[in-house]
């Protein structure tokens, strides 16, 4: 079980089937590989029980395992959905390492999220040690024009992807356009001081601060943040989060 499942409510009637089939589905994304014993443990089951879900998997595609380690990773069914999904890093080998880092040498909470339209997912976090910490949003999907991650990854997009998916104003004074021209003017903001940000304004008592992460070629890869409670927020601590998200973004993304 995640850090976000256990977030959530489990249904009243859950059927065990399925949610060890989903679970194996996230082991095998998450993960560069997994052995049988692991699967066994995490889905609490028998090893025959374990090893003909895996046979399953692998005939239908979603695993394959390595004839030399016998361990299992995502299958070509598996890494063509999560190409589908926008998310073009491996999780556990590249976006976890990077938010962990950052985690630690923040000392606050980092997460990694990719646009969804005009929506803002959460792909992965890695949360504060501290006590008193701001909370992991891994899975969840938020408007991208009220989180300091999503601004980010919209202005990397620029004004005319913007207003495409936003609506470009009809009228002067409409409210609809009175709306779009004030994300365009925080968006220009954002451009000028190289980052995104937002204090308590989806969170009362948090602030955050987002970045891009672009390729050289200049295609959006994601967003990077850092997010405290605004009780340990100054000016100098933003500068050096903002430093630390460029520094990942760089790594993330190949130009460093």
């Amino acid at each position: 079980m995640t850090g976000a499942d256990r977030e959530r409510p489990a249904p009243p009637y859950p059927i065990a089937s399925v949610d060890r089939t989903l679970s194996l589905i996230q082991m095998l994304a998450e993960s560069p590989e997994v052995k049988l014993s692991e699967v066994r443990a995490r889905l609490d089951v028998g090893q025959s029980t374990a090893h003909r879900l895996l046979a399953m998997f692998v005939y239908r595609g979603f695993a394959v395992q390595d004839p030399r380690t016998r361990s299992y990773r995502a299958g070509p069914y598996l890494l063509d959905l999560r190409r589908d999904t926008g998310v073009r890093f491996d999780v556990a080998r590249e976006i976890r390492p990077t938010l962990a880092r950052l985690a630690g040498e923040s000392g606050e909470t980092a997460h990694f999220a990719v646009l969804d339209g005009t929506d803002v997912r959460y792909i992965d976090v890695v949360e504060s040690t501290r006590a008193l910490r701001v909370s992991g949003r891994r899975g969840r999907t938020m408007p991208a024009r009220d989180t300091s991650i999503g601004r980010a990854m919209l202005a990397a997009e620029g004004d005319a992807w913007v207003s495409a998916r936003y609506g470009a104003p009809a009228q002067p004074g409409d409210q609809d356009a009175a709306g779009l021209d004030t994300l365009l003017r925080e968006l220009a903001r954002t451009r000028s001081r190289g980052y995104a940000r937002n204090r308590g304004e989806v969170e009362l008592g948090v602030c955050s601060v987002g970045v891009a992460v672009v390729d050289p070629a200049g295609d959006l890869l994601g967003g990077l943040s850092i997010a405290a409670p605004d009780s340990r927020w100054s000016p100098a601590l933003e500068k050096a989060h903002v430093q630390l998200l460029h520094a990942a973004a760089a790594r993330l993304a190949g130009r460093e």
